[in-house]
């Protein structure tokens, strides 16, 4: 019984994210004071746009127009299955009613947010799908209000496919507005938003950083870090394959881990060899970005044994996870620690990440120990009722008022005992 690292990752910088936070500080700080004003000021600082902030009915239904039939049909196929899989999981949170004792009701009731905010990243990709992603999700749940962000390009603003996208969702309001900027509009409600009850979306760094400052003032979806891959394999999976779905995940950025896990020596050895020649295959700047991901942040485990590569799976809690070994049930029934899990070499994150329907706003950095990602959970909230008739309550002040002498509290006895009479 063994675990090797064949390859292993350099230890990040402890002081890696303190300039983060200093700077989202100080413009969090501003734009609480200056509101619209500084906004404006960062938006034309940081991306270079001096555009209109909201985006009209008319410029919406222009960019619309401008994407093609074949991209809006591809658009839709996306959208019509993570539709239909959030309204699978809708359909899965009941509302309850129970009589706990004689006379005393208690339940539960499922109430959307009222208002989202939803980030779609648009740096160095254009993220159709993280519009559809957290859009969709946000409606089916039933939230009325639904405020879409991001980042601009100068002179051109939001991409138009990305514009589709929201508006194809149900956006209610379009800021062309990315970053920090982006994120405090949406939580102050600035530009006509309704102040959000809830911010949800992937982002940068220095996103990602504003909406842990600000949790707290209003819900998040998850505290995120770069996205990161774990692909397990034995020795039916094919080098190529594995490689391939190692590479194409390490391209989200220079600081994104991609970690292979497996009980095949020579598949290790030949998915090690073969990555350079994939990366070098990917056009700029996604090669720069994979080859120092690959570099910097991979890793390459051998296990002498499937149940020694899922408890390493386990511990790294990865927010993608793919299995592409014999036995597939006996993987998911073992496997516990994960954002979103992959079965079988004809599936790959990149379907998940794009059209297959389960969401791909995910956990990372291992917080899929506790935590799932994005769903129609996020955006609504389980409350409890209760009620009582006489004998219920003549019962329950009793027990309460003891309890609650016993515990020092006697306003709270008081309040009970008055309905003894």
């Amino acid at each position: 019984m063994a675990i090797t690292y064949l390859k292993k990752a350099a230890p990040r910088p402890e002081a890696e994210n303190s300039d983060i936070r200093d700077l989202v500080s100080v413009m969090l700080a501003n734009i609480e004071r200056e509101g619209e004003e500084a906004v404006r000021r960062y938006a034309e600082q940081l991306d270079g746009w001096t555009g209109d902030i909201v985006l009209s009915d008319e410029n919406r239904a222009a960019a619309c127009a401008r994407v093609s039939q074949e991209l809006k049909d591809d658009i839709q196929f996306a959208h019509a299955n993570i539709r239909r899989f959030a309204e699978a999981q809708k359909a899965t949170m009941a509302e309850c009613e129970i009589e706990v004792i004689p006379g005393l009701i208690a339940g539960q009731k499922q109430i959307p947010v009222s208002s989202a905010g939803c980030y779609v990243p648009g740096g160095r990709y254009s993220h159709i799908a993280s519009a559809l992603m957290t859009i969709t999700t946000a409606k089916v749940a039933g939230v009325k209000h639904i405020t879409a962000v991001s980042p601009t390009r100068p002179e051109t603003g939001i991409p138009d496919a990305i514009i589709y996208a929201m508006d194809l969702c149900g956006a209610d309001l379009i800021l062309n507005l990315g970053g920090i900027q982006a994120i405090a509009a949406m939580a102050e409600g600035l530009f006509g938003a309704k102040p959000a009850d809830i911010l949800a979306g992937p982002g940068n760094s220095y996103v990602a950083e504003a909406k842990r400052m600000l949790f707290g003032e209003v819900g998040i979806d998850m505290f995120a870090g770069p996205t990161d891959s774990l692909v397990i394999a034995d020795h039916t999976a094919e080098v190529e394959t594995v490689a391939w779905d190692l590479v194409s995940q390490a391209e989200h950025g220079a600081d994104s881990p991609v970690w292979l896990v497996t009980t095949c020596r020579n598949l290790a050895e030949g998915v090690m060899a073969r990555t350079e020649g994939l990366i070098s295959q990917l056009p700029e700047p996604n090669q720069s970005a994979a080859r120092q991901a690959w570099a910097d942040r991979a890793e390459v485990i051998h296990c002498d044994s499937r149940q020694e590569a899922a408890q390493v799976s386990d511990r790294y809690a990865p927010e993608h996870l793919q299995v592409q070994a014999e036995d597939l049930d006996w993987w998911l029934d073992r496997l516990s620690a994960y954002g979103s899990l992959f079965l079988g070499k004809e599936t790959t994150v990149s379907f998940g990440d794009k059209t297959s329907g389960p969401n791909h706003v995910l956990p990372t950095s291992g917080a899929a120990r506790y935590t799932g990602g994005l769903s129609v959970h996020k955006f609504t909230k389980t409350v409890t009722w209760q009620r009582c008739n006489a004998a219920a309550s003549h019962e329950l002040a009793l027990r309460t008022a003891q309890i609650s002498r016993m515990e020092g509290m006697e306003g709270h006895a008081r309040a009970a005992e008055l309905r003894l009479s």
